[in-house]
């Protein structure tokens, strides 16, 4: 019997898989009760070429103090922030990474939110 966490990691490692098949950037997503993060590693998987959370200080004055990184509003600040960082980097396509969770809520706002900024996946 797996446990959640095992479950998940199990379907994130299939989806890694195919994407370095693609030889291209992914946008990584993690999420957890308080925070959600998410990076843009390069297509060898060698290099972080941008990344954001809602645990960054910044962020964090944004949203209005501390324990507003858990929800939607969060992630897609979070979205757009990894955009305009992935952009500034010299990315514009990427495959978009989940890491197991389900394309739902948070995750979905996220990929919402970096579409809308220019973000190709």
């Amino acid at each position: 019997m797996l446990t959640k966490k095992e479950q998940r990691l199990r379907r994130s490692r299939q989806t890694r898989i195919r994407i370095a098949q693609q030889g291209v950037a992914r946008l990584t997503v993690n999420r957890t009760n308080l925070h959600i993060y998410a990076s843009v590693i390069s297509g060898d998987g060698s290099k972080v070429l941008a990344s954001a959370s809602t645990a960054e200080a910044d962020v964090r004055k944004e949203l209005g103090g501390s324990g507003k990184g858990g929800n939607a509003a969060a992630a897609t600040a979070i979205g757009k922030r990894i955009a305009e960082k992935a952009k500034a980097a010299g990315v514009e396509k990427v495959a978009f990474d989940r890491s197991g969770f389900a394309y739902h809520g948070r995750v979905k706002a996220l990929a919402d939110a970096a579409r809308e900024a220019g973000l190709q996946f």
